[in-house]
């Protein structure tokens, strides 16, 4: 085996992939190391959603939204399974009305597309919405589903068949003395190295790590089996809790009294960061979540609360054929309190990508663009 690249990515989860598509893609020659079988961690446990409406205006929607077209362009290429399902957020309080119908007001002019439909025109494009004390909805048609288990599956395959890139699953890297790097009894030269370890902070640079404030984030999700008669839900459907959860709805006046009322009538709510979204894969069935629990130590045991919490406020949200929950999990990624992402330079030619908190999906393919320049 020759064992040289230009470029060595560590990490097989989607930032991983995404750097390594860039690459190989401008024409370079690419190396993947993964510590595990096959990518195991938050790139495969998600909702599997690209969603530009959560990301604040200016240069993160931006990214978001050539995310987007970077991830047509490589399903396309790949043959991998999406939906252009688009989104809706459902209003079923006054004050959830209030902040979507500003934020429809207001965000067109800072690069959105979305607009207010009312009850009836709501129910026309999502037939997923609960109509019981339905008031409108918020409509985007930018965002994208796929399943992120596929993805991160079938993703390198097509990388090595289409580019060459070499993947060197179950090698954990131990060491990047650039051009020397020592991965599971290998030894590679690179060029250059990047590294997107997700939550993974303490094999390579941990004091880096340390000194970032990056903190790990867990999330319970859970999912139906296929919907029967292959019954569609159309848009992914998120509500007012989700209004009170992405940047992007920092914009609207009229967000505080939402958060003041859920809080005080929901504080469960609060106190376990639930916004609660349904989607739907590929393959037809939804998944429901989901929460946020913030600390470097997980608790590796979930909480039954808090999926009860999530099913009693998806069933006032969405209506289902079939509620029946198949499977649960959780998920951890990692996140910076107050930074998008993280990027840092521990050594000459060395770059870290991580901590895209809860929008990987959504940013990887177009922070990879900027990572790599091209």
């Amino acid at each position: 085996m020759n064992r040289t690249a230009d470029i060595a990515v560590v990490g097989a989860g989607i930032a991983g992939l995404a750097h390594a598509w860039i690459a190989a893609k401008a024409g370079k020659r690419v190396v993947v190391f993964d510590k595990s079988p096959r990518a195991l961690g938050a790139s495969a446990r998600n909702f599997g959603l690209i969603w530009p409406i959560g990301q604040p205006p200016g240069e993160m929607h931006e990214m978001a939204m050539r995310s987007r077209a970077l991830w047509l362009e490589v399903l396309e290429a790949a043959a991998i399974p999406y939906h252009l399902t688009g989104s809706i957020h459902a209003a079923h309080w006054e004050d959830e009305a209030e902040v979507a119908r500003e934020f429809a007001a207001l965000a067109p002019a800072a690069g959105y597309e979305c607009e207010w439909l009312n009850r009836d025109r709501a129910l026309e494009v999502s037939r997923g919405v609960n109509p019981d004390g339905l008031l409108g909805a918020l409509w985007s048609p930018t965002e994208l589903t796929v399943d992120p288990a596929e993805v991160t599956r079938r993703l390198p395959e097509f990388l090595r068949e289409r580019y060459g890139v070499e993947f060197r699953f179950s090698t954990a890297v131990r060491a990047i003395h650039l051009p020397r790097i020592d991965a599971g009894g290998e030894c590679w030269e690179a060029g250059s190295a990047i590294v997107c370890g997700g939550d993974e902070f303490g094999i390579l640079y941990p004091e880096f790590f340390a000194a970032s404030g990056i903190t790990r984030v867990k999330l319970q999700m859970m999912s139906t089996p296929p919907q029967p008669d292959g019954w569609q839900l159309g848009p992914a459907v998120a509500g007012g809790l989700t209004l009170r959860f992405y940047p992007s709805f920092r914009m609207c006046s009229t967000l505080p009294a939402l958060e003041r009322r859920v809080a005080e009538q929901m504080p469960d709510y609060d106190r376990w960061g639930i916004h609660v979204m349904v989607s739907q894969s590929p393959s037809g069935e939804l998944k429901i979540g989901d929460s946020h629990e913030y600390g470097l130590a997980v608790d590796f045991l979930d909480k039954p609360e808090i999926d009860d919490l999530i099913l009693q406020y998806a069933r006032k949200l969405a209506r289902l054929p079939a509620f029946t929950i198949a499977r649960r999990w959780h998920g951890v990624y990692a996140k910076h309190p107050a930074r998008p992402l993280v990027r840092m330079s521990p050594a000459p030619g060395v770059e870290v990508v991580t901590a895209l908190g809860g929008a990987g999906m959504t940013l990887s393919l177009g922070a990879a663009e900027r990572t790599l320049a091209v």
